[in-house]
């Protein structure tokens, strides 16, 4: 009528044995939270993307002139409102510019260059970095200003 603590091993070994050698080993792998963190990180860098600024931050000057296409990304230079002066995304004195468009020109005098400037940024500035270029023989220098929004 009642339980007995001792005996032959009774239900442990009973059902340790009916584990190992009963059900078929589940060798199927769960891919569901991998999915669910990808999915997070796609919609992290979909949000994130745009917030990245490429190049120097400048507010450029609008005008109705289209843009230009091209097959190559050109040199840039870009001066901001403080009037330093950026190749690329680097900080360089204006005395150095020329001597860099120089060595980084891939095409010699022919290079296409823009010239970013804040509209905010003295005329003269913007002036003396062009200056300094058609003086060097570049003769593909061109301003770049945002599309002109309508309204």
């Amino acid at each position: 009528m009642g339980m007995s603590a001792g005996g032959s091993g009774g239900g442990w070994t009973s059902r340790r044995s009916r584990r190992r050698g009963g059900g078929a080993v589940m060798s199927e792998i769960n891919v569901t939270p991998m999915v669910d963190v990808m999915l997070v990180l796609l919609i992290i860098f979909m949000v994130a993307a745009p917030m990245l600024t490429v190049g120097v931050p400048l507010d450029l000057p609008q005008t109705q002139a289209q843009a230009v296409s091209q097959d190559h990304e050109p040199l840039v230079i870009s001066i901001n409102t403080q009037g330093q002066v950026f190749l690329q995304d680097s900080e360089i004195p204006v005395e150095e510019l020329v001597p860099k468009l120089q060595a980084i020109a891939k095409a010699g005098y022919d290079e296409r260059i823009f010239v970013r400037g804040d509209k905010a940024v003295d005329y003269g500035t913007v002036m003396k970095v062009m200056g300094r270029l058609s003086g060097a023989g570049f003769k593909r220098v061109a301003l770049v200003s945002e599309v002109e929004q309508g309204g």
